[in-house]
């Protein structure tokens, strides 16, 4: 099947290749020359995680191209929307601007038949605003809504193989038809019996920001269980373990730490709260404005432990930062906590030398004022604290006693709770977890 991707940031790049792998012949559409730029030569201008490997495949087939002109989607059968919706400017609400745009300009391009298929995560009506929209045009084109559901260092598999697949349509003869183009898109994950939710607009709008409400609600929880695992002497690990095995519950997303971050949790729950409040409904997701407030006190906690485990004033101190993604196996650092302790310590007056596999010249690009290293052994020699806020594998593994021959005061804030804090204790280390004894 012949499709446009429109917008190729990471859910555009990373669908457009997919699909193309998949099979299907693809057009991926920017209006950034750079991105478009890079993607053509084959180097996503982001890491993911095997994206490189399947960008290039899919290339190479002939079945995946690039472009900048929006003309370039005329032919195609299907139309995925993929822009971003950020928060917007002094407000909680999602930005649709970008949304709107895309679709105006793929209006003068679409004919009898076509699917436009939103993917971008947008507040509770949208998808009926823009169906009027397209219905408008006359084009005899129509609309559906299929969120996406990747998981960042995962997105590929997600994309390739989902966990499930959820279609809004409009009713009647057109949402049949919707229906039916969607399964031929996604034929090989329906063969393999992939659970499948044909919907209306408002409930697949729903299922995306209520799924990332619910992640967050569940990690804001164990958060709040370590505040007072920390007043009272219990262990949050042992308690998350405990509830984790009642199968209502489940032990995952229960990892109390400095909280969660990146692109989509932080101001999804935001603009939910914003729609809601528009509805008339605030008081329903009153909740979440506390479940961002915890979220965000996580990262001042672990600023908090850093600064009193030191010894001395801050501003004679070097804190060595391990991590600077809002989550391993990704360089993105949007709302990264990693990247906002750094900035609170260096604010501080600490000197700061942060180090990451992957998020160091995202992390220059906003915060130049850091110092940063590629190199782990010149992050960690002459520190006075030592701060764990992006669970690598290369710092999970980190051996505590070679580590302690390199720094000044061997104190480690895990923001993790990753490490085996026996085994660091056992090496001289002072070692301060949250929300563990």
């Amino acid at each position: 099947m012949r499709m446009s991707v429109i917008g190729c940031g990471y859910l555009g790049a990373v669908h457009a290749s997919a699909m193309a792998e998949l099979g299907h012949d693809v057009i991926g559409i920017d209006v950034d020359p750079d991105k478009i730029a890079h993607l053509a030569q084959g180097r996503p201008p982001f890491f993911e995680p095997g994206l490189s490997e399947v960008l290039t495949s899919a290339m190479n087939s002939g079945r995946l191209r690039f472009s900048t002109d929006i003309a370039d989607a005329a032919g195609a059968q299907v139309h995925f929307v993929a822009v971003g919706t950020p928060q917007k400017q002094g407000s909680h609400a999602a930005d649709l601007r970008y949304v709107d745009a895309a679709i105006k300009s793929l209006l003068p391009h679409l004919a009898a038949g076509d699917l436009v298929v939103g993917k971008s995560t947008v507040p509770v009506g949208t998808a009926a605003r823009l169906a009027e929209m397209i219905a408008a045009s006359g084009t005899g084109a129509s609309l559906a809504w299929n969120p996406e559901f990747l998981r960042e260092g995962f997105a590929v598999q997600d994309t390739v193989s989902p966990d499930r697949l959820v279609y809004g349509v409009p009713g009647g003869d057109a949402g049949e038809h919707a229906t039916a183009v969607l399964n031929e898109v996604y034929a090989s994950a329906i063969a393999a019996d992939t659970p499948l939710v044909v919907t209306d607009y408002a409930t697949a709008e729903l299922v995306k920001v209520a799924a990332n409400a619910f992640l967050a609600t569940k990690i804001s929880f164990i958060n709040a269980m370590a505040e007072i695992a920390e007043v009272s002497g219990a262990d949050v690990t042992q308690l998350a373990d405990a509830i984790g095995f009642d199968n209502r519950i489940g032990r995952r997303f229960l990892n109390a730490g400095v909280g969660f971050g990146g692109g989509c949790l932080p101001k999804d729950i935001r603009a939910f709260t914003a729609r809601a409040e528009e509805l008339g409904r605030g008081e329903s997701v009153a909740f979440l404005k506390e479940v961002d407030a915890i979220n965000l006190r996580r990262r001042q906690r672990v600023v908090d432990l850093a600064v009193s485990a030191l010894g001395r004033p801050v501003h004679t101190a070097k804190v060595a930062v391990l991590g600077l993604s809002f989550k391993p196996h990704s360089d993105d650092v949007r709302d990264s906590p990693a990247l906002d302790v750094a900035v609170q310590l260096r604010g501080l007056g600490a000197d700061v030398v942060a180090t990451d596999p992957q998020a160091i010249e995202n992390s220059r690009a906003r915060h130049p004022q850091l110092s940063y290293s590629t190199d782990l052994e010149e992050t960690l020699r002459g520190a006075d604290a030592v701060v764990l806020v992006t669970e690598w594998p290369e710092f999970r593994e980190l051996d505590p006693v070679w580590a302690a021959t390199l720094v000044r005061t061997p104190t480690i804030i895990d923001g993790r709770n990753t490490l085996n804090a026996a085994a660091w204790r056992a090496a001289g280390w002072t070692y301060l977890g949250l929300g563990r004894p």
